[in-house]
Formats: structure tokens, sequence, C-alpha cells
């Protein structure tokens, strides 16, 4: 990574900010120890108020004093204290200590949050929130909606590098009123950072399978303006060769991503611009009869955020414009055994944010507007027009487009004690003519003492079918163009112990689908049947997660030598089971068990050790050798060993150090132990 971690007790320095749909980024100058609470403890930085604690400090240093912090999952700003939802922070410390190279890689080790794999390093994941799907969520860069209504596997194709990222806000449960559709069962902003002063940083690391990565960013400012331009450049042969004994496993990545501020008195503006190109081996990825197959993605992002500071009334606009390229090869440079998919999207995004503060309370209205469209060889209905594919002699025959147009309004009492929100979001979509639909919600919280807080919502939620699972319709795939919107209602309710030096968290929910949208395959029809997308009729989830974090800088201080130790456990059920006979590729597969620990050790002056311990057990079975094969649960063992000096770091780190057989996804193996190490360098 390329932060440089805290020498002693890693601090972990907030900024002011609420969700990134109305989002309050300031940066606070005081900072407050609340230990290392790195990627284990996801779910733990949601977990309450914060006051003034020791920090980061040498034995001589003083205490210091935090402002209360907003971070909340309502349209409007409310701090940690007052939030009445699982709203889960990572920072940028916790970021850098993580045994990780990737976001998906990183979000593996948030107790509600199942990222199933089918490369190593992040090369195609599927993110999932309490047993939702990957197309279940919405992914927001700096609270701009990235998701590809193509499909949900292209989506953590992020155009940015983790150590470019200040942030990531993962918000558990229906989020319709404050996200918009898509984020049917949670939502995940990452929010990118910029350096206080100009400079940069580059660095290098390199490990097993062939791995290499290079890349760093350069900062510069001047008044009230500040330009930040990173890159960066991925390659791995893989974990795996095919039956010829060619690599099928091999990816590259390159990636770039610009951004710019303005800040004035009464105005910030703020706008992006990235790229992501990513070409990799998928030997078995989407289906057995090929262990050859091939991918290229490409995506393209592009914003402009403004926000008015009135003491009293704020407007956020945005603009934004995504796109997305696919080429998919069944047989790698073989298009005469089967011709490539292409698929391009583009999609229009308009956000109009207001916040009007009262006597009353905090009130929240707004719009948004989104159009999506796809061009394709594939995917659609036939164009009165064909496009041409772009590099090649081929022709996008086939597309669709739709737009999504939503109100919002939300309105939030805050007492000394206990705080209620509540809103509504109208939803109307062009596709298949739907009208509008509201979704509405409530969130409320009670302080029953000074250490104990209890939380209980209601909240409901769309999504829209993607144009993978309404027209994909070869290779073993039979899609159903006349596919309902899924929809989902869900009741949680919660508990929270926060005293320094302890925190723990305890939630129990109860999600209610209905049309939840799955692919199947009726294996009664023999094993080459096709997968199909069907509507589930209904599916009943029933959740509890549960965290502990001991803090133990805040008894020992600076030189505690072990620092902290966490666990957090989860568990899901749903009502429907697979029948004997089918298989069910997504909605119905998922993780039942889940347990995460982590701890971090100061060894010596400045070297660091990092520990995390995880144990998954999935539900759920795919195809091998002709027969149905349930998952096994598995362990994995991560770590990562830094010296961290003031511009400096040099690390070590190792993944699946237990070097584990595993299964994320259908027969697909994942790595054994992968082994890096590098170092960043500041100037």
């Amino acid at each position: 990574m390329n932060e440089n971690i805290q020498k002693n007790c890693p601090v972990m320095r907030f900024r002011r900010f609420s969700h990134a749909s109305y989002a309050v980024f300031r940066s606070l100058d005081k900072t407050v120890n609340i230990g290392v609470m790195a990627v284990a403890m996801l779910t733990y930085a949601n977990a309450g108020t914060i006051s003034a604690q020791t920090v980061n400090r040498k034995p001589d240093e003083k205490l210091v004093e935090l402002e209360e912090v907003e971070v909340t999952g309502t349209r409007v700003p409310l701090t940690v204290a007052q939030a009445a939802r699982m709203v889960t922070v990572l920072d940028r410390e916790a970021i850098a200590a993580a045994p990780v190279q990737s976001i998906n890689d990183l979000l593996k080790y948030a107790v509600g949050v199942d990222v199933r794999q089918r490369g190593g390093m992040g090369v195609q994941t599927d993110i999932g929130i309490r047993g939702g799907t990957y197309d279940q969520i919405t992914i927001l860069l700096n609270g701009i909606n990235i998701c590809d209504p193509q499909t949900g596997h292209n989506v953590a194709d992020f155009p940015v590098d983790l150590s470019e990222i200040e942030r990531i806000e993962v918000l558990e449960g229906p989020a319709g009123r404050v996200y918009g559709t898509s984020s049917l069962v949670g939502a995940i902003n990452i929010v990118t950072r910029t350096d206080g002063r100009t400079g940069g940083e580059v660095r290098v690391e390199g490990g097993s399978y062939g791995y290499l990565n290079g890349g760093g960013h350069l900062s510069v400012g001047s008044g009230s303006f500040r330009h930040q331009l990173s890159g960066s450049y991925t390659r791995s042969d893989g974990a795996s060769r095919n039956k010829a004994g060619r690599l099928n496993a091999d990816f590259t990545n390159a990636k770039a991503f610009y951004q710019g501020i303005y800040r004035k008195a009464g105005l910030d503006v703020d706008w992006y611009a990235g790229y992501s190109n990513k070409d990799y081996g998928s030997n078995t990825f989407y289906g057995t009869g090929s262990d050859d197959q091939f991918e290229h993605t490409r995506k393209y992002f592009a914003a402009l955020q403004a926000e008015t500071k009135g003491e009293h009334y704020r407007f956020k606009p945005s603009i934004y414009w995504n796109r997305g390229e696919d080429r998919f090869e069944y047989y790698r440079n073989a298009p005469e055994k089967v011709p490539f998919n292409y698929h391009r999207t583009d999609v229009y995004g308009l956000n109009l944010n207001n916040y009007v503060q009262t006597f009353l309370g905090k009130t929240a209205f707004g719009a948004e507007f989104r159009n999506e469209g796809v061009v394709s060889t594939k995917l659609g209905e036939p164009l009165n027009r064909p496009k041409p594919v772009h590099g090649t002699d081929l022709d996008y025959t086939v597309g669709l487009n739709r737009t999504n147009m939503s109100f919002h309004l939300e309105h939030t009492v805050v007492l000394p004690r206990f705080t209620v929100s509540a809103g509504v979001i109208a939803v109307k979509n062009t596709w298949n003519e739907m009208n509008f639909r509201f979704y509405p919600g409530v969130d409320a919280s009670f302080q029953l003492a000074r250490d104990w807080k209890v939380y209980a919502s209601w909240n409901t939620s769309l999504r829209m079918p993607t144009f993978t699972e309404l027209y994909y319709s070869v290779e073993g795939y039979k899609a159903d163009k006349y596919l309902e919107p899924e929809e989902t209602q869900a009741v949680e309710v919660g508990l929270k112990y926060l005293t320094p030096g302890i925190r723990g968290t305890l939630s129990l929910y109860h999600h209610h689908g209905t049309n939840m949208i799955d692919w199947i395959k009726d294996l009664s029809q023999g094993s080459d049947a096709p997968w199909q997308s069907v509507n589930h009729t209904t599916v009943n989830t029933l959740g509890v997660e549960a965290s502990l974090l001991f803090d133990f800088c805040h008894w020992a201080g600076a030189r505690a030598w072990v620092k902290d130790l966490s666990v957090a456990y989860s568990y899901i059920d749903k009502d429907k089971d697979v029948a004997a006979d089918q298989q069910s590729k997504y909605a119905l597969e998922y993780l039942r068990n889940k347990l995460v620990a982590q701890t971090h050790l100061r060894l010596y002056r400045q070297l660091n050790l990092g520990l995390a311990f995880s144990w998954l057990d999935r539900v759920g079975n795919y195809q091998k050798d002709g027969a149905m094969t349930p998952y096994d649960a598995y362990t994995l063992l991560d770590a990562r060993l830094s010296w961290d000096a003031d511009r400096y770091t040099v690390y070590a780190e190792a993944n699946n150090l237990l070097d584990k057989v595993y299964y994320d996804h259908g027969n697909i193996p994942q790595p054994g132990i992968w082994v890096r190490g590098g170092a960043t360098f500041r100037f």
C-alpha cells in the first residue's frame, strides 16, 4: 500500500461527512485514537458516538478532542451518534493496514459483504450484501452510481486504485430512498482522496504467479484549486492453466484517474475522470464447455459535482457519464469456433439534491434522471441502423434504451436522545411501460444510556433487470425479456454498546423479496440443460450480525504490543431452497455463516504485523464431473508485515497462508498461497 501507517497505534483521521447522496466533505483538524480499526472492523466504524479519547501519540503527548463525525444512511447529514442505520465506514489508515491490493479483496473482511471471486486479485468479482446478489447493490464512486446496466459482473472494474481511496462506506439493507434504484439490499460508496500538499508518491511490488504492479500519483494545487493524477499497471500469469497447458487465468489491468477540486467560501466543486482497461483469461468463468475463455473490458467515467454551503439551505447538483465496453471470447482468439460477443453501454445521469434545515428538523428533497443504453451483438432488440464495433469489421445489431426518473422527499428530527428519519422515493422507468411506484422507509434510534443505543428501521426498494438477464440467450443461456423488477422490504432492529476501549454491535434483520431474479438450471433435462433467467415468487431472508472490538491502545497507550483484537460473525438463512434437480447460480447461493477475526501487533518501533482470519460456509452446490457437489466450508489466513516510516513503507504480505483449496463460485478453484512484497515512496 502507499500510505504511511502510523508508527504506534494508527489514528483514523475522519472527515466530516454523511452519505454521498448528500455528503459534507470537510476535513477535521482534530484526531481521536480509536485503535487500528482495520479491515475486519468495517462493521464497527459505525458503532456510535466518538468522544475525546487517547490518540496515536508519544507518551508525553496530550489528549485531543474530536468533533462529532457526520456519517449516516439518510439524505441529510447526521452525526455518528444520531445515525439510525447500520452504516459501515473504513478510513484511510485501515485500508493501508490491510493485506490486500484491490478494493474487491478489501471488502472480503466486511462481515456483511459476500465477495465471490472467479480469479485472484479482484480480476472478476461479484459483490453482494446480506445474502443478495451482485446485481442487487448499488456501487458508487464519490457518490456517483457506476453500476453497469449490462451486468453486475463488470461493476467492480473500478477505474481507480485502492491506494487512491480516502474511505469506503457500506450501507446495509435496502437503500432505495437514499441511493435510488438498484440498491435493493445495500450500497457501497467509494470516496477518493487528494493530498493536502504538492507532491506525490510511487510504488512497485511483485509476487507469486508472475505478479507485478507499479503506479503512483502526482498532486498539485494553487489557491482554491487542486489537481491530482494517478495511474497504475498490474499484470499476472494467473494461478491456473487449461488442459492444453496454456495460461488461462492471466491478466493485465491499466488504470488512470484524475480529480480536481475547487474550494471557496460557500461553494465546493469537484470533477473526475477515470479509465480502466482490463484483459483477463476467464478459463471456465462462465461455462464449462471451454477452459480457455477470455474477456476484455474497458470503463470510462466522468462526473461534475457542486455544493452550496448555506447555513439553512444547501444545493448539490451532479452530472455524470459512464461507458462500459465488453468483448467476451468463449474460445480465446478463435472467433471461428464461437463468434465473439461485443457490448457497449452508456449511462448519463443528473442528480439534483436539496437540503433545508428549520426549527421543525432537516428536510431533503430532489430528483434524479438516469438514461441507460446498450448496443450489442447479443443483447436487446434489433436496431433500426447497425452501429460499427470500433476496431473491427463487425456491427452492433441489437440494443435497448431506458430512462429512470425518481423523486425523493425525506424529513429528519433530531432530539437529544432520539432520532427519527422518514422518507419516500417515487420511481418511474420507461422500460416495460412501468408506472410510478413509491418506496417509503423510516429509521429510528434511541440512546438508552451513555454507552447503549437501540435502533430500528423499515425500508423498501426495487431493482430493474439488467440487459443480460433480459436478453442473454447464447452458449447455454436462455434469458426472459419479460422479467419483472425485483422488490424488497426489510425490517431491522439492533443494539450498540460503545465505551472507550470496547465497541460491540448486534443486529437482527428480515428481508421479504418478491420477483427475485436468478439463473436456474433444470438438471432433470440433462446436464446440458440451459441456464434460464427467472423470477422467484418470494424469497425471505433472516439474518443476524454481531461484532466486538477491543482497543488495547486505549488502556496501554501507544506502546501497546497488541493494538487491537476484533471478531465479527454473520448468519443468514433463506426460506427458499433449491430443488434436488435444480441448480441456482446466484440468488439461492449465499454465505450462511461468516466469521472474521483480526488483530494488529507492534513488533518493534515501526515494524507492524497484521493478521486476518476468516471462516466461510456457503449454501449451494455446483456441477463437478457430472454430479452436484455442495460447497465446502473453508478457512483463510492473511498477513501483512510492514516497516512504516514517514517517507516510505516497505512491506511483505500473503493471502491464503494455509494454502487452502476453496471455491467461491462454481467449480473454479481459487489461488493457493499468494505472496507479495513492495515499497512505497512519498515526496
